[in-house]
């Protein structure tokens, strides 16, 4: 009779033994797991945090040993400010980024409308073309284009030959739009249509509002893109001074501040910070959208 009471005893503290191991390794999973993120997290924020004190220290510690400015040289944003360019890098970058952007969403969305919605001879055909271009480097057009460009049109020294083929939409970004699109259920496209509603109509109100995630998830792509291209400008703007952008720039102030690192990270920081901020207040966006383009193929 003992041996019959003590069985049940003996299963329960083996069940309680159980959880405690589970309990424990679910434990140490936690403290891994956040101890990765947390050592990710300072692997790619450190370097800004050096960038930014550094920005702030005078011309003879920077670069030292000390990491804690002795005292914060906030000049330097001022002095970098008042560098002859400087404002007109600022200005020339944001009409690139700004009008590049939304010309390629706007020539971009009724082709990703089209390839996703609508059902025609050539569809698939007309989706490789557009994989295709965007498995071909610019490098490899670079050279017929810059010919027509500054030969035929005589628009080199300017941005222009950067801008203009935005109009015409971007391989990347309709691919994406069009993997986004084919989340949207046919069926509210189709109730659009037999309410009366035409193509364009049904894209704008019925599309579109359902579209912003991926949307904005191409806008902040191409705006980080133009915002921080080099080789474009580089090819099309560098004979001109007036009509460089914030990244070209950046590397004519480098070489003439070589010696003066405060004042090279201070317009380093002015560079980044208008991308990460309007990342850290469209990422809520940006993370939805790229994350529902691969919800359908």
């Amino acid at each position: 009779m003992t041996q019959v009471l003590d069985k049940p005893a003996a299963l329960a503290s083996s069940a309680t033994a159980a959880e405690r191991t589970a309990r424990r390794r679910a434990l140490l999973e936690w403290i891994a797991v956040h101890a990765l993120g947390v050592a990710a997290a300072l692997f790619f924020t450190l370097p800004f945090v050096f960038v930014f004190l550094t920005s702030l220290m005078s011309d003879t510690q920077a670069l030292s040993r000390d990491l804690i400015p002795h005292t914060w040289e906030w000049g330097n944003y001022r002095q970098v400010f008042d560098t002859p360019g400087f404002l007109t890098w600022w200005k020339n970058t944001l009409i690139y980024a700004g009008l590049g952007t939304v010309l390629t969403v706007v020539s971009s969305i009724p082709v990703a409308y089209a390839l996703a919605k609508f059902r025609f001879r050539g569809r698939n055909l007309s989706l490789m073309l557009v994989i295709s271009m965007m498995m071909l480097p610019p490098q490899v057009v670079i050279i017929p284009m810059y010919l027509f460009w500054a030969k035929q049109l005589d628009l080199s020294g300017t941005l222009w030959p950067l801008i203009i083929p935005m109009a015409f939409g971007d391989a990347f970004s309709i691919f994406l739009l069009r993997q986004f699109l084919m989340t949207i259920p046919n069926e509210y496209v189709d109730a659009a249509r037999v309410d009366g509603c035409g193509d364009l109509r049904t894209l704008l109100k019925v599309v579109l509002p359902m579209a912003r995630p991926g949307i904005a998830a191409v806008a902040l792509f191409q705006f980080f893109y133009a915002w921080n291209d080099y080789f474009g400008p580089q090819i099309y703007a560098s004979e001109n001074p007036g009509a460089w952008t914030l990244s070209y720039g950046l590397e004519s102030f480098k070489g003439a501040h070589h010696t003066d690192w405060n004042l090279t990270m201070a317009a380093t920081v002015l560079v980044m910070a208008p991308v990460i901020l309007v990342f850290f207040f469209a990422q809520k966006a940006f993370v939805e959208g790229v994350t529902l383009t691969g919800v359908k193929g």
